[in-house]
């Protein structure tokens, strides 16, 4: 892993913890939610984490757009595939997604080992 793979997933571990330390019974539902969301269904996980990263970088959200590029990746996405996810999310969240575009495509290429 990377240095920025690296803080942001020890952060997010981290804080993780703490929250289910002292989430009420509504916020431990809430993210039991999330991951059975993202679980196989009609729908591949695939294709539910190239779908959570576009709405993730439409909502401006760095910490989600982080994790679904490292699930997106889990799930065997390629650099094609990739740039097409990125041109959606910019097509329909508009100019103002450009500057999480730069920064998901710097964390990309980490994940990746580089620009390619």
């Amino acid at each position: 892993m990377g240095k920025l793979q690296d803080e942001f997933n020890g952060y997010r571990s981290r804080m993780n913890e703490r929250v289910m330390a002292t989430a009420n019974t509504n916020i431990k539902r809430f993210f039991a939610l999330d991951t059975t969301t993202y679980a196989e269904g009609a729908l591949n996980v695939k294709t539910k984490e190239m779908l959570g990263l576009v709405a993730s970088m439409v909502l401006r959200c760095d910490d989600c757009i982080k994790y679904h590029l490292d699930k997106c990746n889990d799930e065997g996405v390629n650099d094609d595939e990739m740039n097409e996810i990125f041109m959606i999310a910019n097509l329909v969240g508009g100019s103002i997604v450009i500057p999480h575009y730069r920064r998901a495509l710097e964390y990309w290429e980490e994940i990746r080992g580089g620009v390619k």
